[in-house]
């Protein structure tokens, strides 16, 4: 199945097969702005969609009855657009990151007794958020499969200062890692953090508005 954002507010969710044309399966109504992304989180939690919008909300969608979407969770505590969301690892829980034009970005975490939990990185990026990308939960130099005891909690945000930087929870505060990374010149539209495979640093991918692509080693 397929999940598309639309700038006329809705979601749509299509069936899509090699065998057949494309089949509509539903239309998710709820936000009162264009819709920016969407975004599926693991099956291993169901079948969970979430979404951002131009309004400041982030909806998470669930499925009960086959392509039968009610709204699980709202969360509008940004002030305005939210431009960017991603899951985390399935090994970090059903956690979801969103990133704002307000400056901050906020993280919410399911809870076992059906609620969220949220924290906030307040003036990540004092102009505006962009995009946000979860770091593998292995650390670098780790095998996969391995040191998922304590898995690593890292974050990438990629801002309208021109600038991407690198998040860490330490003692349940989100902090900074490292100093901003500065080497583009314009808005940094997109941001991707790579697998780790066993390699001994972490690799970034940034995208900006002013053409090129950057590959940080962290």
């Amino acid at each position: 199945r397929l999940a598309t954002a639309s700038s006329d507010c809705t979601i749509k969710i299509t069936s899509v097969s090699n065998n057949s044309a494309a089949q509509s399966l539903a239309t998710l109504t709820g936000h009162q702005g264009p819709v920016w992304q969407v975004s599926w989180a693991h099956p291993k939690f169901g079948s969970i969609l979430a979404s951002c919008s131009y309004d400041g909300r982030v909806i998470i969608w669930k499925e009960g009855n086959q392509n039968m979407w009610t709204q699980g969770h709202v969360f509008h505590e940004h002030k305005s657009s939210v431009n960017s969301i991603c899951w985390a690892p399935h090994e970090l829980g059903l956690c979801l990151a969103c990133g704002s034009s307000d400056g901050s970005v906020s993280v919410l975490t399911a809870l076992s007794d059906g609620g969220w939990d949220t924290k906030r990185v307040e003036r990540a990026h004092p102009v505006g958020v962009a995009s946000v990308s979860w770091a593998p939960a292995t650390a670098p130099g780790d095998l996969v499969g391995t040191g998922l005891v304590d898995p690593v909690h890292r974050l990438v945000s990629g801002g309208f200062d021109n600038t991407v930087r690198v998040w860490r929870l330490d003692n349940g505060t989100w902090r900074m890692e490292c100093p901003p990374l500065q080497m583009h010149s314009d808005w940094v539209r997109d941001v991707a953090w790579a697998p780790i495979l066993g390699l001994p640093k972490s690799t970034i991918a940034s995208a900006s508005q002013d053409g090129t692509v950057i590959i940080w080693t962290v």
